[in-house]
């Protein structure tokens, strides 16, 4: 894992001939959901944008940057603003299971019906644990062989509306994703000791 994360790194600049299947995308989003959330509510939903009619409309949603394109597909990871209601789809299995009492869940139930009275709580958590996934899918697609791009400039409202998502999203980030034409930008890390600070 150690030697994924050196690797990774932003790519811009990718083979517009390079395909990845729909297989492929099927197995990195499946690793992808791996990744921790709050109470388990997985806050994520992913629109996959692959097909290059597909990717010309979200050419200038994305101001009309070319590795939208080039890119064999584009991931556009967005949070879930309703969460909560993933609450027996998530719990009922571990119920039934018995790796769960009904109270247990009743009583997170609550916790998080409680939170979820607050919009701005449902907001934060929602771009919080897709960002979370969105890493993840980084991490994962750099160990399947392929490279990425995590893209925050973009037109949110255009996007929802051209691609038709449910207001019940917000969309987080677009990653592209492909096999690189020319090395990533340098780029550089501060120091540990400029970004850490320790309490003991």
């Amino acid at each position: 894992m150690i030697s994924i994360i050196e690797q990774r790194q932003s790519v811009r600049k990718y083979d517009p001939n390079a395909s990845i299947s729909k297989e492929q995308l099927t197995k990195i989003l499946q690793l992808t959901t791996k990744a921790p959330s709050a109470w388990n509510l997985q806050h994520w939903h992913f629109v996959v944008i692959s097909g290059k009619e597909a990717q010309q409309k979200l050419l200038p949603i994305a101001y009309n940057q070319q590795q939208i394109v080039d890119a064999s597909a584009v991931v556009a990871v967005l949070g879930d603003l309703q969460a909560n209601k993933k609450i027996d789809a998530v719990y009922d299995p571990l119920v039934a299971q018995g790796k769960m009492t009904k109270e247990v869940k009743e009583t997170l139930a609550k916790q998080i019906e409680g939170a979820y009275t607050n919009a701005q709580y449902a907001r934060d958590a929602a771009l919080t644990n897709a960002s979370l996934a969105a890493m993840q899918l980084m991490l994962v697609a750099k160990a399947e062989g392929f490279d990425t791009c995590a893209i925050g400039g973009f037109d949110p409202q255009a996007f929802m509306k051209e691609f038709h998502i449910s207001d019940r999203y917000i969309p987080v980030m677009l990653i592209t994703i492909g096999k690189a034409s020319a090395p990533a930008h340098p780029s550089l890390r501060l120091p540990v000791d400029e970004v850490t600070t320790w309490v003991e």
